[in-house]
């Protein structure tokens, strides 16, 4: 089934698939190791003999360095490599990192989120993750930024880093927005579950593009993509 809606999702305009076996979401709680890897491991194998383009969407050390030996092109950390291996499994693969800002835990990250000002924090913490991540032997070429929509963040501070988006170019880094379907959309207008947020979603999507973010993470692809021509269209027409 992931195979199969992996390589949907690459011909309606996906160029990367992120593949991920821990959820991350408010409240999430944690799982093992090895049902991580079980999780990840047959859908990435799959998918990179039907030649796609995967990012492993990670937190841990072995899980980086096992899916980028079954093919795994793009290491995705939601914790931007601060556990432990971390940075020595991602420059040890090779591959190019994205590296995300998240305040707190998954379990606890939507309890009390602070900042003094949250693009400004946020763009301070990735510049120093950067930092990190070129001490430990990866290039700045190999590396892109994810500022967290809905990581420890209000709905005012993810309104504050969308509406503040090309600061981060500042960073010298590609930037990844992943606002798909996150809870904000839903608070900004009636409460609607996941599978309805498809509106707000494209109207993040297209704000983001805007301002310059070169990846969007998205569940509806063909509708993102479409969202996204007509925005091209838009910014390139005299």
């Amino acid at each position: 089934t992931a195979i199969s809606s992996g390589m949907a999702m690459s011909q309606a305009g996906a160029s990367i698939i992120d593949i991920g076996g821990e959820s991350t979401r408010p409240g999430a709680e944690a799982i093992t190791l090895n049902q991580e890897l079980a999780r990840v491991l047959p859908p990435i194998t799959g998918m990179s003999r039907q030649n796609l383009l995967i990012s492993i969407d990670s937190r841990h050390a072995e899980v980086m360095t096992r899916a980028c030996a079954a093919g795994a092109a793009v290491i995705n950390d939601v914790e931007a490599l601060r556990r432990d291996g971390a940075l020595d499994a991602a420059a040890a693969s090779g591959v190019p990192v994205i590296i995300m800002h998240m305040q707190g835990q998954p379990e606890n990250m939507q309890e009390e989120p602070h900042y003094d000002f949250a693009p400004v924090d946020i763009y301070q913490f990735l510049e120093e993750r950067i930092a990190a991540a070129m001490t430990a032997g990866i290039a700045k070429s190999d590396i892109a930024v994810d500022p967290g929509f809905g990581f420890g963040k209000t709905v005012a501070h993810n309104l504050q880093i969308l509406n503040w988006l090309s600061i981060f170019h500042g960073l010298g880094v590609p930037i990844l927005f992943g606002a798909s379907r996150k809870s904000t959309i839903a608070k900004l207008s009636k409460g609607e579950p996941a599978d309805k947020r498809l509106a707000g979603s494209l109207a993040l999507a297209t704000a983001a593009y805007r301002q310059g973010a070169q990846m969007l993470r998205a569940h509806d692809v063909a509708q993102t993509a479409q969202a996204l021509a007509v925005e091209q269209a838009l910014l390139l027409a005299e």
